[in-house]
């Protein structure tokens, strides 16, 4: 599971993002305004840490399942759950008609597995393990706790932002004050921007160190590289609309739910699909022949 690695990756990561929040709070020498973004982030990010799970589900319409009710998906994680020596997770079904999928949780103990009935349609029981090897492991790498911190920071810069811009933070005298609102003008610009470009470098390594853990997993790359294919194809005919609960929880899910063209492209929270399969299939590769036991 390369979960030190990981960590490590992310820990440079969201310290250079406390950099930048630092060198905001510097730059306009507001420290009560710093103090107050960040109480106010730390408070948003500990709602967003603990009921993270319960926000996606709700935002998804998800419903609870058990073995009787889906028998294939309770066989397939019970069996992945126990070779990581993990607990078995809740498990949920969202009717969406989209094939997609996620796992929320802020750890083992509290993870829930969410597939929708367009997936669970699409989807032959190999590949389908393959998806859930790849969601098991985002709960096992922490990436809910990484993904939580990462917004409560990038938080703490965007309202930096817009308080320097409300807000005479630093408490510049008359003769300054045209080049503090040209910087806190850029600040407004570049402030969130920067903030949102760490995060998504933190999302995307995430995503391709999940297909390689879930891959581990299973022993079964091939199987995640195919769902991703009929997943991408599926997300692309099926696009779900932007609406403001969905978008809380489409960084969680296994591909991008929504219509990429544009600048909506360039600032997706998902890496490009080929190039997750291009992994997979090389990882495969280097792996030798796979035996799947159905």
């Amino acid at each position: 599971m390369h979960r030190h690695f990981n960590g490590f990756k992310t820990a440079a990561l969201l310290g250079l993002l406390t950099g930048l929040i630092l060198a905001v709070g510097w730059l306009f020498g507001g420290s009560g305004g710093l103090m107050i973004a960040v109480l106010i982030s730390l408070v948003m990010n500990a709602v967003s840490y603990f009921y993270s799970d319960k926000i996606a589900l709700r935002a998804m319409g998800a419903r609870p399942v058990g073995q009787a009710e889906a028998p294939q998906l309770y066989a397939i994680v019970s069996e992945l759950s126990s070779n990581a020596h993990q607990p078995m997770p809740r498990l949920y079904i969202s009717p969406t008609p989209q094939p997609n999928a996620f796992a929320t949780g802020r750890n083992p103990q509290h993870a829930a597995v969410c597939v929708t009935e367009g997936i669970m349609r699409m989807l032959d029981p190999r590949e389908l393990r393959g998806v859930i090897g790849h969601e098991l492991s985002h709960v096992y790498n922490r990436d809910i706790l990484i993904s939580s911190v990462a917004a409560g920071l990038a938080g703490i810069i965007t309202m930096l932002a817009h308080l320097a811009w409300f807000i005479p933070l630093g408490g510049r005298s008359d003769n300054d004050r045209d080049g503090g609102i040209l910087g806190a003008l850029a600040m407004l610009i570049l402030g969130p921007l920067a903030a949102t470009v760490i995060q998504l470098a933190i999302s995307r390594s995430r995503e391709y160190q999940a297909d390689a853990s879930g891959a581990a997993l299973t022993k079964d790359p091939l199987a995640l590289a195919s769902a991703l294919r009929k997943i991408d194809s599926g997300t692309r005919a099926l696009p779900l609309p932007p609406e403001r609960q969905l978008t809380s929880a489409a960084h969680l899910m296994i591909a991008n739910p929504f219509r990429r063209q544009g600048l909506a492209q360039l600032f997706s929270t998902h890496p490009p699909m080929a190039q997750r399969i291009a992994r997979l299939e090389q990882l495969a590769g280097n792996q030798g022949p796979v035996t799947y036991l159905r």
